[in-house]
């Protein structure tokens, strides 16, 4: 997009003044204050009429400051909106001393202005989030020395030092070291991934190309070894920074009805102005005198100008938000709101979302009869010495679930890079890892274990093997497991409309699998990159039109900024997911969603009820007036009464229940 593109396109919200950003949203309340101030006075007391009359002029220039502003900028270019046509109706009430109803007018439609305002710095904030993940420095080898210099003046083929714990500075390889890195910030991989050193670096294939397990993105998290890295792509080029690109591009986009609503605004505000202009002069065909010519005219002006219009969405609006929000659900705007109704797909992430985002302990079984407490104390007593998370879970569940204590009679535990861990347990030695580890020290696996290993795996846990003395003696088993209230929540979603609902994650695809055979979710993409979901949220709206991406990490806002509403897991989510959503479930509760989606097909509903109302009684007005039917005082009390019929019908939403 253009720069001239965008500035024409876009509706400029960054208006400065006395209070910095909000000085918008103040000046409509302020309208508002000094608007139903002068109603007070003129219609409660006995002040002089100036009173009231200085109280609407007040309101007349804190509710007309900003839409002048606007108006001013649409004219230069050539355009005529609402934001004329209302301030024409405001003069012309003014003109012919209807002051309190231009002043209605234009507090109505500065309070509407206003509160679009807050949308406008999502994307922004967005970027700035995802951009804060990458480190700001890096530690660079040269030669025998160690320098510290900004991302931005790395090099390809730099040497990167990356200690133990913190973030990785740059997309590249690891040349020297073996680590487990925490990439969930990318991939969404709920287990920390083992990373081990290239063989070669000579003729290296595209980045896309290397073996997984050689390669290391930014922003991601160092586990408890040091690691040499050498930088394959620049800050420009690295994978947060296409993801900032990809929330920015989409971010910038209107919408089908946005679009809409300014074509209407285009042809509908000029004929306004036209036909008012030619019953000014209608005394020169009909037997009138000027002044009454000049008073159909301007009773038509305020006839055309849509009080009730100006606020049937933005009631429905608000009060579809402030139900959502009693039930700890944020919607960011009336997009969002009317977008959710018409939903018939949903895409969600697994990690954090479907599931509980961290590794739990799923099998602990003694094998080989060995006595099952002491094999028992004997993981909790090696594992208690290790940092890594898988550890740390498994040290957690068996304290709280099994209620295992241990005897403390574990020692020098030693890291087996990509296999697992030895440590000595009462003068004997201990190993906890993967078959491999098994194989390498010669310790003996039945065929039945090693099938029991591989049903495990296939079903999306991660195994390990337990010997002691040289001996197999137990099996355990982690995994990412589903949220108790997933399976449920899907089935409602189904039960309420919602025909399509995939899984899309980084994680194996034989972990998606089994995740979604868990909880009852047909379809699964698994091994997906950020930019793999961007892709397959494109493809799915190019088959549904519209799709829902619920999610909570940093990977998948690019696929929430995507899609057509992007729902955001609160407590558990990033704050790019949470910048970048529409529609966040503040309490990390997604038996939310079910309601949240039923409570936006309610307000669409009475936001299409209040609309059909607003033009009905414009369509009712504007010929009735031209024909003499009613007069401004009918015409203003017409309008008065649909908006507060629209008020009325959208303040129903406050009580929606599911």
């Amino acid at each position: 997009m253009s720069k001239e593109h965008s500035e024409n396109e876009e509706h400029n919200h960054k208006h400065g003044g006395v209070f910095g950003k909000k000085t918008e949203l103040y000046f409509a309340i302020l309208s508002g204050v000094f608007f139903f101030m002068g109603l007070i006075i003129e219609k409660l007391t006995n002040l002089p009429e100036s009173a009231s009359l200085g109280s609407f002029i007040v309101a007349y220039f804190f509710g007309g400051y900003f839409t002048t502003l606007e108006a001013i900028g649409k004219i230069r270019k050539g355009e005529f909106e609402i934001d004329f046509l209302m301030l024409v109706a405001a003069a012309g009430a003014a003109y012919i001393e209807s002051w309190e109803e231009g002043a209605l007018l234009l507090f109505l439609f500065s309070i509407g202005h206003a509160l679009e305002s807050y949308a406008v710095n999502k994307a922004k904030k967005s970027i700035e989030s995802l951009g804060n993940l990458s480190p700001k420095t890096a530690l660079v080898k040269k030669g025998d020395k160690i320098e510290e210099v900004p991302i931005e003046e790395l090099q390809l083929n730099d040497i990167v030092v990356v200690k133990p714990n913190t973030k990785i500075a740059a997309d590249g390889i690891i040349v020297k070291g073996n680590s487990s890195i925490n990439q969930a910030s990318i991939t969404g991989e709920s287990m920390p991934v083992d990373k081990v050193a290239i063989g070669n670096t000579t003729n290296l294939p595209d980045f896309d190309n290397i073996e997984k397990n050689n390669i290391v993105y930014t922003g991601t998290i160092n586990g408890d070894n040091v690691i040499e890295v050498q930088v394959l792509k620049l800050s420009a080029d690295s994978t947060i920074s296409r993801l900032v690109k990809m929330v920015s591009e989409v971010e910038t986009q209107k919408s089908p009805t946005q679009l809409l609503t300014k074509k209407f605004e285009k042809w509908f505000v000029p004929v306004v102005i036209l036909l008012v202009t030619v019953l000014c002069f209608s005394y020169l065909v009909i037997d009138e005198t000027y002044k009454e010519s000049l008073y159909r005219a301007i009773s038509v002006l305020v006839a055309a100008s849509p009080c009730a219009l100006a606020i049937s969405t933005p009631s429905a609006v608000l009060s579809g938000i402030a139900r959502a929000a009693k039930s700890g659900v944020l919607i960011k705007g009336g997009r969002a709101l009317e977008d959710l109704g018409s939903l018939t797909t949903i895409a969600f992430d697994k990690t954090g979302t479907l599931t509980e985002g961290k590794p739990k302990l799923t099998n602990a079984i003694a094998l080989n009869n060995f006595e099952e407490g002491e094999f028992l104390d004997i993981v909790l007593d090696v594992e208690k010495l290790s940092n890594h998370p898988l550890a740390k879970s498994i040290v957690q569940d068996l304290k709280s679930q099994l209620k295992v204590e241990g005897k403390n009679q574990a020692a020098d535990i030693k890291a087996i890079q990509g296999k697992g861990v030895n440590a000595n347990y009462n003068g004997d030695v201990v190993l906890i890892g993967n078959e491999r580890l098994m194989i390498d020290e010669a310790i003996a696996t039945s065929k039945a274990i090693k099938n029991q290993m591989d049903n495990l795996l296939q079903s999306g846990h991660t195994a390990m093997l337990v010997a002691y003395k040289n001996e197999l003696i137990g099996l355990l088993s982690v995994m990412d497991v589903p949220r108790e209230s997933a399976a449920p929540t899907l089935k409602r979603l189904k039960d309420i409309g919602i025909k399509k609902m995939i899984m899309l994650t980084g994680d194996h695809q034989n972990v998606a699998d089994s995740i979604a055979k868990q909880i009852g979710l047909s379809d699964a993409e698994g091994n997906l990159l950020p930019e793999d979901k961007v892709t397959a949220i494109k493809v799915l709206k190019q088959q549904y039109s519209k799709i829902a991406m619920v999610g909570d990490g940093v990977n998948d806002a690019p696929a929430m900024a995507t899609s057509t509403v992007g729902i955001a897991m609160g407590a558990a989510g990033s704050d790019v997911a949470l910048e970048t959503a529409d529609v966040a479930l503040m309490s990390d509760k997604i038996e939310n969603l079910p309601f949240v989606i039923g409570l936006s097909r309610k307000s669409k509903s009475i936001i299409k009820q209040n609309l059909w109302v607003s033009l009905a009684i414009v369509a009712f007005l504007i010929p009735t007036t031209i024909m003499g039917g009613t007069s401004i005082g009918g015409a203003i009390a017409i309008h008065e009464g649909s908006t507060l019929l629209v008020v009325i019908n959208a303040l129903r939403l406050l009580r929606y229940q599911l």
